[in-house]
């Protein structure tokens, strides 16, 4: 079939429905939703079959839903509807959710009902943007392949959704989320406050006040101190801040000063000279690395002969601290006897590159730029060159531009079945991560070139085929965690982990150009666009941090055109059920 996706971004759910679709063998494009006008000459040009729309904000125009079948993946059970779905469901403690495919009519969320699906939500109150990654994405994507085999069934008729049984208690139309229904006090329990500070993550966020200064809140972990005036900063440790609640207290990751102009930050890099005295905090007993005594980013723990070094940075940026971290949490690794090496990323992202927002809101951005790509090489290299262990490099989450590449010169890559890699750098930048040593090396440098210059998403399954990942495991993160210690316990027999890195050391001995050639090459080229913006990286960066909406969709994404039709030679379908003009 040609499937058109229109979305208001082609973000991780709607990339995960084009690689699966692509992947079914479909011939997939996007259009992004920039104006009416355009959706509809953008429709008119790609003649599709049938329209998904996996994350769109904004009114399916009626010219385009009366003429092609506009099928909408709401992320609701049936009878839900509104723009805060999500928001709603995780603020007010839902224990089950779900995803509709309604057909698009006049009124929004109101159409026939093509599929359904839903799913027990978290017990611990999820960041919204971790349940779109999860079980709304896995949802959605099983609501688009049954939409998909009923929109190939001539005698399919969607059912009006007031026919459909509802799944779900308390499902209905409900209005946008406004800043006046997240508020919260400090005073309240921090169990609640976190509630309602994750239904509003990534954004818009919560707007409070923090040491006298209004922003809004991201990022929010438990924290274990107690009996401190509700609102007041306890410690601070790796950009976050500790603060007391009514009861119990709570790290806030990131913050964004209220206003025109602010930029969502690490928490101590927005407060800066706010928290002159605040101490910093201990990592806590290492020997206990699950407990939350303490806000980590990075967790190192060992079973046996495998080493598991856990890092999950929030959105997947890393900013210099953050791979200087990381860079020391692998250096102590890997001084461990152990013969395996565990990498492994969180769960929502692996890791997408240098931390955009710190390089836009630093005092000299072209500085802070390079910092970042330097710092993030030192990671790279370390994990190409390290021969004491057999290094498994685990995503578990989808990756993009340099996150991507952090990986890819591990012994072993092993990807959560169902994300999405976007191996290529599509923000000005030539790019580093010694990519132009570990990618021709995995898929070839024919198709190296091809990843770089489509730059297109890859599913897991592909990236298999290709040679980008080794091992594809399962979807369910718990399933993928026990397959993945099978995976490592699988190569730390002493004989066959010391044949392999004896076999590292030969090969990388006998690399006709020496890796820092390699280095040394990328860097001359992209210190070429972060100094001289020779690719327009300042204004790419710019409008990634300000969400600046894209005035056209990118040619690559763009379904191949097909014959333009008359308008009255469009197909013309006759509604399933009444509908208003």
């Amino acid at each position: 079939m040609r499937i058109l996706l229109l979305v208001s971004a082609f973000n991780g759910l709607s990339q995960r429905v084009w690689c699966t679709l692509r992947d079914a063998g479909h011939q997939v494009g996007v259009l992004l939703a920039t104006s009416e006008r355009d959706i509809i000459d953008g429709v008119r040009l790609s003649a599709p079959d049938l329209i998904l729309c996996p994350h769109l904000t904004d009114r399916v125009p009626t010219r385009v839903w009366r003429q092609w079948r506009t099928i909408v993946l709401h992320p609701g059970p049936v009878g839900d509807r509104g723009p805060s779905s999500l928001d709603w469901a995780i603020a007010e403690g839902a224990r089950v959710w779900g995803v509709t495919a309604l057909q698009a009519v006049q009124d929004i969320d109101a159409g026939p009902v093509w599929a359904t699906r839903t799913f027990p939500m978290p017990l611990s109150p999820p960041r919204r943007s971790t349940l779109c990654a999860g079980p709304v994405s896995d949802a959605a994507v099983e609501c688009a392949l049954e939409v998909v085999a009923k929109a190939q069934d001539p005698a399919f008729v969607p059912v009006p959704a007031v026919d459909v049984p509802a799944q779900v208690a308390g499902a209905r139309l409900r209005p946008a989320m406004r800043q006046a229904d997240r508020a919260f006090d400090w005073s309240e329990p921090a169990d609640a406050i976190l509630r309602r500070i994750r239904a509003a993550d990534s954004s818009p966020g919560v707007r409070t006040e923090l040491s006298g200064l209004a922003v809004h809140v991201y990022d929010a972990h438990p924290g274990l101190a107690r009996g401190e005036q509700p609102g007041a900063v306890l410690g601070r440790r790796q950009g976050a801040v500790l603060v007391a609640a009514g009861e119990g207290s709570l790290w806030i990751g990131q913050l964004r000063a209220a206003g025109e102009g602010g930029v969502k930050l690490p928490a101590t890099a927005v407060l800066g000279r706010r928290l002159s005295g605040v101490p910093h905090s201990p990592a806590g007993p290492e020997s206990d690395p699950e407990a939350t005594t303490a806000y980590r980013q990075i967790r190192y723990r060992r079973t046996g002969a495998v080493g598991w070094l856990h890092f999950d940075f929030y959105n997947g940026a890393m900013a210099p601290g953050h791979s200087r971290r990381l860079l020391t949490g692998l250096r102590h690794a890997i001084g461990q006897d152990t013969r395996v090496l565990v990498l492994r990323g969180g769960t929502e992202s692996f890791g997408n590159g240098i931390h955009l927002n710190v390089i836009e809101a630093a005092a000299h951005p072209e500085d802070a730029a390079w910092a970042a790509v330097r710092a993030l090489n030192e990671v790279c290299r370390e994990i190409i060159t390290c021969t004491r262990q057999v290094v498994v490099a685990a995503y578990a989450g989808n990756a993009g531009a340099g996150g991507a590449m952090l990986g890819l010169g591990a012994d072993v890559v092993a990807a959560r079945d169902g994300i999405v890699l976007n191996p290529y750098y599509d923000i000005g930048l030539h790019g580093s991560e010694l990519h132009t040593f570990t990618l021709p090396r995995r898929v070839g440098r024919d198709h190296a070139h091809r990843l770089l210059d489509e730059k297109l998403p890859v599913s897991a399954s592909v990236a298999a085929r290709i040679g980008l990942v080794d091992e594809v495991g399962p979807r369910h993160p718990e399933a993928y965690t026990q397959w993945l210690t099978a995976l490592a316990e699988s190569h730390s027999d002493a004989h066959a982990a010391r044949r392999r890195r004896t076999a590292k050391v030969r090969r990388l001995a006998a690399e006709r150009i020496p890796l820092e050639v390699y280095e040394t090459r990328e860097l001359a080229e992209t210190s070429r666009d972060v100094y001289d913006d020779r690719s327009r990286f300042a204004a790419a960066r710019r409008a990634f941090v300000r969400k600046l909406r894209p005035d056209r969709t990118p040619r690559r994404l763009l379904m191949t055109a097909a014959p333009v039709l008359d308008e009255d030679q469009q197909p013309q379908l006759r509604p399933a059920v009444p509908v208003s003009a």
